[in-house]
């Protein structure tokens, strides 16, 4: 007996003919640990939601789902609370209470369970998870991976039986989203626990997985072990979303076992394509203009209340003109507060910021705002005002006071540059969380901003959109724009900056051009700098890799 049994499922919501799940069929048996993947808006979180009755959207239904052989609509409220946990993509929407001990025991409480028997699975569970030195803290206090944390040890409490997440390290840094994938690893084992897990980030999961599901479209293409998911879909747009050993190794044809983690990466480079000169990819200057500073922050402090720590101590930092700079770092550590502070939605209590040679302070909000300067936020739905797309344009148009012949083509530019023509009727809360990226970067591209400042841009967002935007940002700089983005994405930085800083501690600790700067570091790194360290020199993205291996083998041929 199958622990779900999902059998031709068709979804489409109201008012809206085109399938989002198209006839899915699938099995998952007992303690697996499952991945679902996929281009945006392709139905993953979709399918995620079928399965957790009081979340599953409105919209027309067909075929059936089976939870341990009872059909999922018809389970006890209770089974269903208890039994099938979810944690959301977002650690802020989940939580519910003031304290971390008191959203341990929420769940339970709502369950009926006695004083005793709380405390009792509490405390277990603070353990397990290692939250006890902060189990007395305010929620809020908390840092993302911590409240991501709580979120999954909020659920596990209640020992469910399967247990379901929606891209739940989209906004952790690296090495935060690394930990929370290695304690879901431990749970799948130690408990035997079913896990389905939808993500975008598969450089830590894939290995973990029992099975891979690959959506497109509405349509399951593959459901099967990891190391034959490439060799399934030979030529898809998914294969770019694919761990940097599994990219390689696809690139480069071999016909022995795939490698899915770095170790098995490494192996695999030292059998083939072993270089004893170790080649090196050499490292160019990228930017020219250096003189040309148009962006800088000088000696700022800042804190959010007096009362509290500075969140900023002394940072200084330049941005020249026509670059695509990038600001990384750990959950906590400042960037976005760096972010606020450049497009002066908060002011430092000490310093300055200074945009084309002019104390920011100095403009007026229109001068600022209007092809100047603008900020794509980390969460975009903070920038809808409207229910439907094409009115959120209509506000900037009308911001803007483009007549109706620039309206029209500027749109229709934007909208043909980020794909999103088939969005522009729907409501801006109906889109996935990659969609809505889109949406908002679209308005803020409307402003026609010289300097751009985002958010985590790739947050939600698919291998092959992200290379689209890429795209996009290329674009822009040609154009004369300057880029600065805040980002947990490293590999997106190694192969799209100009320069990339490292904030640690409230201050910039790291400023250096991508190749000087990823090599540089140990931890802080792309996964194809920790794979082929050693056997070939300034490799930080998986074509260095396949460069480098292509040219070993050429010289060994010779």
């Amino acid at each position: 007996m199958a622990f779900i049994d999902i059998k031709n499922l068709s979804f489409s919501y109201p008012n809206d003919e085109k399938k989002v799940l198209n006839n899915i069929s699938l099995t998952i048996e007992e303690g697996e640990f499952i991945v679902l993947c996929g281009s945006t808006g392709c139905g993953k979180s979709t399918l995620l939601k079928q399965l957790k009755v009081d979340l599953a959207p409105h919209g027309s239904k067909t075929g059936d789902i089976f939870y341990q052989n009872q059909s999922i609509d018809s389970l006890d409220t209770r089974i269903a609370s208890s039994q099938i946990g979810y944690v959301l993509q977002n650690p802020d929407n989940q939580i519910v209470t003031d304290k971390v001990w008191h959203e341990l025991a929420f769940g339970l409480e709502n369950l009926g369970l006695p004083s005793s028997s709380i405390r009792r699975k509490v405390a277990e569970m603070a353990s397990f998870f290692g939250i006890e030195k902060w189990f007395r803290k305010k929620t809020s206090d908390l840092s993302g991976g911590q409240k991501q944390l709580l979120n999954l040890a909020s659920i596990m409490v209640m020992n469910p039986k399967l247990l379901i997440l929606d891209e739940p390290t989209s906004q952790l840094d690296p090495i935060a989203a690394s930990e929370f994938i290695s304690t879901l690893s431990k749970i799948n084992k130690e408990l035997s626990l079913t896990i389905i897990l939808v993500e975008h980030r598969l450089e830590d999961v894939f290995a973990h997985a029992d099975k891979v599901g690959v959506l497109d479209n509405g349509d399951l293409l593959a459901f099967d072990e990891p190391r034959n998911i490439s060799k399934v879909l030979s030529d898809h747009p998914i294969l770019h979303s694919l761990p940097t050993p599994v990219k390689i190794y696809n690139e480069l044809s071999r016909n022995d076992d795939c490698p899915l983690t770095i170790r098995e990466g490494r192996d695999w480079l030292l059998k083939h394509f072993k270089d004893n000169n170790n080649s090196s990819i050499p490292i160019e200057p990228k930017i020219q203009n250096k003189n040309n500073v148009i962006l800088e922050m000088k000696d700022v402090w800042f804190r959010y209340d007096k009362k509290l720590s500075d969140v900023l101590t002394g940072t200084s930092l330049k941005i020249y003109e026509k670059e695509i700079f990038c600001i990384l770092g750990g959950n906590g550590s400042g960037k976005t507060t760096a972010l606020t502070l450049f497009s002066r939605i908060n002011k430092p209590h000490k310093g300055k910021i200074i945009l084309n040679g002019k104390n920011i302070n100095k403009y007026t909000s229109k001068d600022l705002y209007h092809n100047n300067l603008a900020l794509l936020p980390q969460n975009p739905q903070t920038t809808f005002v409207t229910n439907q797309v094409e009115k959120e344009f209509k506000e900037i148009i009308k911001t803007m006071k483009y007549n109706n012949l620039e309206a029209e083509l500027k749109v229709n530019k934007i909208i043909n540059r980020l794909n999103i023509k088939n969005l522009i009727k729907k409501h801006p809360y109906d889109l996935s969380g990659g969609e809505q990226q889109k949406v908002a970067l679209s308005k803020i591209l409307l402003l026609e901003p010289n300097i751009i400042l985002l958010d985590e841009p790739t947050k939600g967002i698919d291998a092959y959109s992200k290379i689209e935007l890429a795209n996009i940002l290329k674009e822009l700089k040609d154009e004369g724009r300057t880029i600065l983005m805040v980002s947990h994405d490293i590999e997106f930085a190694a192969e799209y900056s100009d320069r990339c800083a490292l904030f640690f501690d409230g201050d910039v600790v790291s400023v250096d051009e991508p190749y000087a700067f990823f090599s540089g570091n140990n931890f802080y790194t792309t996964s194809a700098n920790k794979m082929s360290r050693n056997i070939f020199d300034n490799a930080i993205t998986s074509k260095d890799v396949v460069h480098l291996c292509k040219s070993v083998k050429t010289q060994n041929i010779i």
